[in-house]
């Protein structure tokens, strides 16, 4: 009830309400404490998306600086000694491959300044005998067979293998690819069509896109692609990961502008 103290309205409750009955409200300690800035899971993923963000350009900036570098080759670095010296040879690494191609290659190969382009790494795949026969008959014949190694890689995919077992035998060649680029590092890697040579010129861009650039991919297209490329061909040359495509037809280099007409090399 409410009564008058004079002119002033009392209420007993109020009144005598004591500093002993006041309520107290428990705080939680953790309530108290300072937060770190992130300890709130809405901060701690906008900072990882931050990242993320920053991570992609970083790599699309560097993916695009090297595709604009596509087409220049790699220049080895000057050798100290005087004016005039003979330039420091490139380690090269040539992929043979089956029938025609080894047969062009080594045509090619026959021509080539061998103390320019030392040592050479020769590799075929696993199941293509034939043709490290042939380079090891050219080295022999050249008498430069001990500056000569000769390697073979798992192939990504046999003839008449189905495309779902080839996704192992691809990454098998794929792990085999990288474990033989780390061990070669070579300067110059040498190609002319063989599906086996896609792997190792696929790792070779990816450590040019890293900052790892060991080596300059040449890529001669075969005589008997007269009117479109080979599907390894087409593949590095849209992709970019040739430095220097060349091509032994003139209307394909009218079809693919960026492409070297070379002449026949046979």
């Amino acid at each position: 009830p409410i009564y008058f103290d004079g002119n002033k309205p009392k209420i007993p409750f109020v009144s005598s309400f004591s500093s002993e009955s006041r309520f107290h409200f428990p705080i939680s300690p953790h309530l108290c404490r300072k937060q770190k800035p992130f300890d709130s899971p809405i901060m701690g993923c906008a900072v990882a998306i931050t990242l993320l963000i920053a991570a992609a350009t970083l790599i699309v900036t560097r993916l695009l600086y090297v595709l604009h570098l596509t087409g220049k080759p790699h220049k080895p670095p000057k050798p100290s000694s005087s004016k005039g010296s003979a330039p420091q040879p490139l380690s090269t690494l040539i992929v043979l491959g089956s029938g025609g191609h080894t047969a062009e290659m080594i045509n090619l190969l026959s021509v080539l300044q061998r103390d320019r382009f030392a040592p050479r790494f020769y590799i075929a795949a696993a199941t293509d005998n034939m043709s490290l026969q042939k380079a090891r008959l050219l080295e022999e014949n050249a008498d430069e067979s001990s500056s000569s190694q000769f390697m073979q890689i798992y192939r990504s995919r046999e003839v008449g293998q189905s495309y779902f077992t080839s996704v192992l035998t691809t990454l098998i060649a794929l792990a085999h690819g990288l474990w033989l680029m780390i061990r070669i590092r070579p300067q110059v890697i040498l190609c002319n069509g063989p599906g086996t040579c896609v792997p190792l010129c696929v790792i070779a861009f990816i450590f040019e896109v890293v900052g790892i650039r060991w080596s300059s991919v040449f890529y001669v297209e075969s005589i008997a692609r007269v009117q479109r490329l080979s599907l390894s061909g087409l593949l590095l040359y849209k992709l970019r990961i040739a430095d220097q495509f060349f091509v032994q037809w003139p209307q394909l280099q009218k079809k693919y502008p960026r492409a070297h007409y070379v002449g026949c090399l046979m």
